[in-house]
């Protein structure tokens, strides 16, 4: 069994993280897989009412949802791999199967000989036949881009073999593709929590007086920071971070110029209140934070209140939009509960969350989008499943009469949802983190 750990040696609140060898990565991840094969993809093939699933990949040009099924050491495909999920459901067996040269590492054994049968189509075919499904499964989806793997020569060649009665059973794999991908394990939750913990401690020491020195330190040295530090962690950034500054005398930038032109280089300085989207890829997991920091003035102890309570409006939304979360409601109805129950409260809000997991912007139901607040047709139509992660990512507008200005609280916190209801991973924030801190 292996563990995952995190130790942290603390001077002052630099973070120095151990993090797994290569190969006891390898290991977990490997361990973690098998685990969501034996006990997870039964469950999902049962719900979905699907019997095979066939996912067909060419080396480089993987389906995303391949992509998370090949073990530790496979950092790609080979050739064509094409692999067959075949689930009994009265016998309770799943047989996974691998039309390809090799064995798929250890949970997946290869069932084609191409001494017998040279041709691997026609060797997926006498599978076909031989388990004769009701259903037979490939990765295509007009909404969800994870869910929509398989490429237009290997679909065509793929229903090129198939006799007419079996091309009446060709379905889309839609909601499994999408399943495997949100749903997360018991033995995943134990990493996600270390993983967001560790986030939040970078986040943490990137908004310290050890990086930054008001007057002299710029917003971009800090982006560059947080990368360099994540690399020398051994670990990866999935999207560049940003880092930007709110301050009195700034007109507050349009959404559009916020979200689309990203932000200039800025010197901070005191009474700034500066902000950061950041995450990190570690175990095939991603997380996706946004937090809030104020540089002290000379003589301050503590951020002025009527910022501490313009945060406090951002988490007043988040409670509201977490409230919403519903089993089988879609992200379209959370989406539109939510914001009408904040304007009601007073709030100027917009709701831009997310799935989070095997990918930063993951699969699964989309519960706004800071472009599309009237609901986002397709992936905000799908329902919330439990065991399921989220990016809760949204922001307030507030009016601060004392800068004679609105100002944007904009947070981002990994979520689960499950039977239990809702809990955040590792904690949110709910105080600004100060520069110097106390």
């Amino acid at each position: 069994m292996f563990r995952f750990f995190v130790i942290f040696f603390f001077f002052g609140i630099a973070v120095n993280a151990q993090i797994l060898s290569e190969k006891d990565r390898a290991g977990l991840e490997d361990e973690i897989l098998e685990d969501r094969f034996t006990n997870l993809l039964p469950k999902l093939m049962d719900r979905t009412g699907l019997d095979m699933w066939v996912l067909i990949s060419r080396e480089y040009n993987e389906d995303p949802v391949l992509k998370t099924m090949l073990p530790a050491t496979w950092l790609n495909a080979r050739r064509r791999t094409i692999l067959v999920f075949y689930r009994d459901k009265q016998k309770d067996t799943l047989e996974r199967l691998a039309v390809a040269r090799y064995n798929i590492g250890d949970n997946i054994a290869s069932a084609w000989d191409p001494e017998s049968q040279p041709d691997q189509w026609k060797a997926l075919l006498e599978i076909i036949e031989e388990k004769n499904p009701n259903k037979i499964a490939l990765n295509y989806s007009l909404d969800f881009a994870l869910a929509d793997g398989i490429v237009k020569t290997d679909y065509e060649s793929f229903l090129n073999i198939l006799p007419e009665e079996l091309k009446a059973k060709v379905v889309s794999a839609e909601e499994l593709a999408i399943g495997w991908i949100e749903t997360r394990t018991a033995k995943e939750m134990k990493l996600y929590e270390d993983l967001v913990a560790l986030t939040h401690e970078i986040i943490a020491e990137a908004f310290s007086e050890n990086t930054i020195v008001p007057g002299e330190t710029t917003s971009k040295e800090i982006v560059w920071w947080l990368r360099q530090k994540v690399t020398n962690l051994g670990l990866e950034t999935w999207f560049h971070p940003t880092v930007d500054i709110q301050r009195q005398e700034e007109a507050l930038k349009d959404h559009i110029e916020a979200f689309s032109s990203g932000y200039e280089d800025e010197v901070i300085r005191p009474g700034d209140l500066l902000h950061c989207d950041f995450g990190i890829t570690y175990l095939k997991l991603n997380t996706d934070c946004q937090q809030h920091a104020y540089v002290l003035k000379p003589g301050e102890a503590e951020a002025p209140e009527f910022l501490s309570q313009a945060l406090s409006k951002g988490n007043k939304l988040q409670d509201i939009l977490t409230a919403n979360f519903k089993t089988g409601f879609s992200g379209n109805e959370i989406l539109l509960a939510s914001l009408n129950q904040a304007k009601e409260e007073g709030l100027r809000p917009s709701i831009y969350t997310h799935p989070l997991g095997l990918y930063g912007h993951s699969a699964g139901p989309t519960i706004g989008m800071w472009d599309s607040q009237g609901g986002v047709p397709g992936t905000g139509d799908y329902k919330l499943y439990p065991n399921t992660v989220y990016a809760i990512e949204l922001n307030t507008t507030v009016n601060i009469p004392e800068w004679g200005k609105d100002i944007r609280i904009m947070l981002e916190e990994a979520g689960f949802w499950g039977e239990d209801g809702f809990r955040y991973v590792n904690g949110r924030q709910k105080k600004l983190l100060l520069i110097p801190s106390k």
